[in-house]
């Protein structure tokens, strides 16, 4: 069985409060081929299974979609809600300038991929990131052979 990765994005309107799931504390976002991330995949399991935090995943073999998703706009969303967790979404796009529905369109689309989740708070649905880091990785080249032929050719 594949694992999944560049799948259309399943979302629940709203995700659990931060304090009733434990996230691990690193987000990592990867443009890597199918195989790459398998490997990675399988690494990341093993390395759980003895008790080591990993991050959570979520890759794009598709590296357009990728660089469709995390426009710089987006990132910089991303980080605001990060380094200053807003009370509502019209607050976030008041903080930042933007316009309140291109914020809501914005975060629901970062939502879908796990990216940002919400919290309910009355009427206002409080966007937040359960991650304290979010790392961003693209790998691209051709395979090698062993490093002593890469360096002897160079």
């Amino acid at each position: 069985m594949n694992e999944p990765t560049d799948t259309e994005p399943t979302h629940d309107e709203f995700t659990p409060d931060p304090g009733e799931v434990e996230y691990p504390s690193t987000l990592l976002i990867t443009a890597k081929p199918f195989e790459a991330h398998k490997e990675s995949a399988l690494d990341r399991a093993e390395r759980w299974e003895r008790g080591e935090e990993v991050p959570h995943v979520v890759n794009f073999e598709d590296r357009s979609r990728f660089r469709t998703l995390l426009t710089d706009r987006r990132m910089e969303l991303l980080e605001e809600v990060m380094e200053h967790p807003p009370e509502s979404i019209r607050a976030l796009a008041g903080h930042l300038g933007r316009d309140v529905h291109d914020v809501h369109d914005d975060l629901h689309l970062l939502a879908d991929y796990d990216i940002v989740h919400f919290e309910e708070d009355g009427r206002a649905k409080k966007p937040y990131v359960p991650y304290d880091t979010v790392r961003i990785e693209v790998e691209f080249g051709l395979p090698r052979g062993n490093e002593s032929e890469s360096s002897a050719s160079a």
